[in-house]
């Protein structure tokens, strides 16, 4: 496994709502031309005994016992651009199949087994996708039709409230001057990059949904619908 990115700090696998488990782990990365290190999430799904990883974070020799113990890791899924370190040892490790959507940059050579689509296969049930159409990155959401609608996200919505343990001081005070901790916000790195035009959120505000599960920040529960229509309107007057 030497080939793959160490494991970097993070959390315990946390069961958010029946059968969805939720895990924050560490990021390191360069942006804007300095080093940032902040904290980012990853989703796995149960369906019978099978999971499905989104938003992939490789967890240390402990924790991924504890993921062991929960099924069998048969789907690794690539909803954001700009993630993906961790995919390869997932895949590797499993022998899982690896989803990503069209024109994605896909690290270490890494194949594409299963394309996502809308209205295309799905890794589990209950599922559904939206693409935005408008950026320059590709980025996708899973719908999952369960607790009335759980969207699982990458960079294109966030809930960072405050900092939290995987953050270090520098990162933290530049992050905050930019405005990065604002509940059921969109991804500022993301925005710059992927710059999606309002048409895409004209689209998002048509999918039903009460919670949502992001590649950054922690779970909302209940409002997030309402929580992220107040920032569309505030960021595109939708």
């Amino acid at each position: 496994m030497s080939e793959f990115p160490d494991a970097m700090p993070h959390g315990e696998i946390k069961e958010v709502f029946a059968d969805v488990f939720f895990v924050t782990g560490t990021m390191r990365n360069e942006f804007f031309g300095s080093m940032w290190q902040f904290s980012r999430n990853m989703t796995v799904v149960r369906e019978d005994d099978q999971l499905t990883i989104v938003n992939s974070v490789r967890l240390d020799y402990q924790e991924l016992d504890a993921l062991e113990a929960l099924g069998n890791v048969v789907n690794v899924v690539r909803i954001g651009d700009m993630h993906g370190i961790d995919d390869s040892f997932y895949v590797d490790r499993y022998g899982a199949t690896f989803w990503a959507l069209p024109g994605m940059t896909i690290q270490d050579g890494l194949k594409v087994d299963k394309e996502l689509v809308v209205d295309g296969e799905m890794p589990f049930g209950d599922c559904s996708l939206f693409v935005f159409k408008t950026t320059r990155r590709p980025e996708g959401i899973l719908h999952l039709n369960r607790a009335g609608g759980i969207m699982i996200a990458c960079d294109a919505l966030q809930n960072w409230v405050e900092p939290d343990e995987f953050f270090v001081h520098e990162s933290v005070e530049t992050m905050r001057e930019m405005g990065f901790f604002v509940p059921a916000n969109l991804g500022l790195a993301w925005l710059h990059e992927s710059e999606p035009k309002a048409d895409d959120f004209v689209r998002l505000k048509k999918v039903p949904f009460r919670h949502a599960l992001c590649g950054h920040g922690s779970p909302l529960h209940d409002s997030a619908r309402e929580n992220y229509h107040t920032t569309f309107a505030r960021m595109f007057e939708v």
